[in-house]
């Protein structure tokens, strides 16, 4: 049977290609949390270019220490660019000024880029209010600095500021403004909602306008996502003719962010049918995604659209039946298409098919009787407060136990815990302004056997969690290699029910990793600790589970 369901829908009178402008290295790095550093921005850079985007921009030249530390590394050959090319931003004249003269345009220069992206004003009421110039000079500012950077042998990308807020305002000035950058040899003229209050039909209209009047050159957007339109609005850009779009991977920018490339180019591409990246790039928007959030040190958002954990994750059963026997019947491109691929969540949404999906999916052959009997107690666990859609370990572990597995690791008597709060010398005020004492410490004994052998060990941790990790450690005694890899990278506690105060039920989930694999786990009491160790225990299981298939 063939697939339609998926296949995108073009229209002629869009553009064939669009070019993809990224700007992660200069707008992204503005979003609250993140701050590059040069290696970093290398880094992404490279990245960037294995994805394929036609531009990288990299930063501001004498903006700062960093970004001019990052176009002089770029420039000795630190980064080695096989699809992208290298942009340095940065802004017009001064009003009143001389380019020859002009720091920000020596600057550009300096940065040794073949294109450089200025930022020129194109609503009357900032030249006005905020420049404090005229309307005229406002022109000639961009006249003059687009002139002198083509002299230079530059390529001139002009980023209009404001310009939907202007065009609305004052369109005769606004488009003053754009004949200016064309006439003195801009190539790219990019339109920018850079407040980001404008919305689609105005977009589309407004560009629509510029197209007709420059049908020769590129036309471009740069959207901002203060009314939740940055990547619909980039889409009605292109629909009137736009050529050449600006944004970030995750939609990192000031603010609220910027257009999300991992959002607009599968958008454009595998919906609308118009080529941006190369098919085989378009297939590491995921993992690129999650590696530029890593190196920004901000969590990916499950939630976010194709390159989300959640983009193709499956609770409802009804949902889970169907994709068994048609994918594309719950899923509206195929997840392998940016390198995602569809994941079953189990709770107590779910019914007998998806527990046998999920089974398959981790190797495991469950007979009808034992998916009923492993579904029946995940209902009960789940009504109980655990929650295994964020524990695909824990999950895993219950499932092979419904086969009648059990675990052949290790087999725990009993373990104890120990807080002690010793007063001693108290902390410095400036290292610890609320006064406490210097002198928390946690020691965890566990009886446990490995087969027939029951041993006795205690661990000492900065917490109770820590600790005993420590002893179960400590009691294995190296009987287990892949043990030392493991380590605890996350541990999460929420109150089940804040009615009942320091009585409640506590659920707690770990995240541990062995290097490359990453798991998570779950347990769940009204006694924190106990809590701890349930989830701990079945983390550590699991990681001798893997190493023993490896």
């Amino acid at each position: 049977m063939v697939d339609i369901s998926r296949a995108p829908i073009y229209d002629p009178a869009w553009p064939s290609s669009v070019e993809i402008f990224d700007t992660t290295l200069r707008d992204g790095s503005q979003f609250e949390g993140i701050a590059l550093s040069a290696d970093d921005k290398l880094k992404i850079a490279t990245l960037l270019d294995r994805l394929g985007v036609h531009y990288i921009e990299g930063g501001w030249p004498g903006a700062n220490p960093r970004d001019d530390e990052f176009f002089k590394r770029a420039a000795a050959g630190e980064l080695k660019l096989e699809t992208s090319a290298l942009v340095a931003f940065g802004s017009t004249r001064r009003p009143n000024g001389k380019v020859d003269v002009d720091p920000t345009l020596g600057n550009l220069l300096a940065a040794e880029t073949s294109i450089v992206c200025i930022v020129a004003k194109s609503w009357d009421y900032h030249v006005l209010e905020a420049l404090r110039t005229t309307l005229d000079e406002g022109v000639a500012m961009i006249a003059d600095s687009v002139r002198y950077l083509a002299a230079e042998g530059r390529r001139v990308f002009v980023d209009f500021e404001h310009f939907f807020d202007g065009h609305k305002r004052n369109p005769e000035f606004a488009l003053r403004a754009v004949e200016a950058a064309a006439l003195a040899g801009a190539e790219a003229l990019v339109l920018c909602d850079t407040n980001g209050g404008s919305l689609p039909h105005e977009v589309e209209a407004a560009t629509e306008v510029v197209v007709s009047m420059f049908p020769e050159l590129t036309v471009g957007l740069h959207t901002q996502n203060d009314t939740g339109c940055a990547v619909a609005n980039a889409l009605a850009g292109v629909r009137a003719g736009g050529t050449h779009v600006q944004g970030t991977i995750n939609g990192y920018g000031e603010r609220t962010g910027n257009c999300d490339l991992t959002v607009f180019v599968p958008n454009l591409t595998l919906k609308m049918g118009i080529e941006t990246l190369a098919s085989d790039r378009i297939e590491q928007l995921t993992s690129i995604s999650h590696h530029v959030a890593e190196l920004v040190n901000l969590p990916p958002m499950p939630q976010q659209p194709y390159v989300g954990k959640s983009a193709f994750a499956h609770k409802a059963g009804l949902h889970t039946s169907a994709i068994a026997r048609r994918p594309d019947a719950y899923e509206h491109v195929d997840p392998a298409s940016v390198g995602n691929g569809t994941r079953f969540l189990v709770s107590d949404l779910s019914g007998r098919s998806t527990i046998e999906l999920k089974a398959a999916q981790m190797g495991i052959e469950l007979a009808p009787v034992e998916a009923k009997a492993a579904l029946d107690q995940l209902k009960d666990l789940e009504h109980a407060g655990y929650h295994f859609e964020a524990a695909d370990a824990s999950l895993e572990l219950l499932l092979r136990r419904a086969t009648g597995w059990r675990n052949p690791f290790f087999e725990l008597e009993s373990f104890r815990v120990m807080v002690e709060h010793r007063p001693g010398e108290r902390m410095a005020l400036d290292e610890n302004p609320l006064g406490h004492y210097d002198g928390v410490e946690t020691e965890a004994t566990i009886k446990i056997r490995f087969g027939d052998d029951r041993i006795v060990a205690t661990g000492e941790g900065n917490g109770p969690v820590n600790a005993l990790d420590a002893a179960l450690r400590h009691a294995a005694n190296g009987r287990f290699v892949g043990l030392d890899r493991v380590r605890l990278v996350d541990y999460k506690v929420r109150i089940m029910d804040s009615a009942l105060g320091t009585g409640a039920v506590t659920r707690v989930l770990i995240d541990a990793a062995d290097g490359d694999r990453q798991w998570s786990t779950v347990g769940v009491s009204e006694n924190i600790i106990e809590a701890s160790w349930q989830a701990l225990a079945d983390s550590i299981i699991y990681a001798l589970l893997l190493d023993e298939a490896d």
